[in-house]
């Protein structure tokens, strides 16, 4: 089992911490009304999905 040798510095270890970064949600513009909405998933403005009606809005 891997071991460090040594004890990381508090400096190195918040430096490694701060590139723990959240990513913004990726949107997609809805076919049907040009919406933003979550790829792979039913518009929640007009309820399709892939080029048909899945949901009654």
């Amino acid at each position: 089992m891997a071991v460090p040798k040594r004890k990381m510095s508090r400096s190195n270890t918040r430096s490694r911490r701060a590139q723990w970064k959240t990513t913004p949600v990726a949107t997609v513009a809805c076919p049907q009304c040009r919406s933003p909405k979550l790829p792979h998933a039913v518009c929640t403005v007009c309820g399709t999905y892939n080029g048909r009606q899945v949901i009654e809005v």
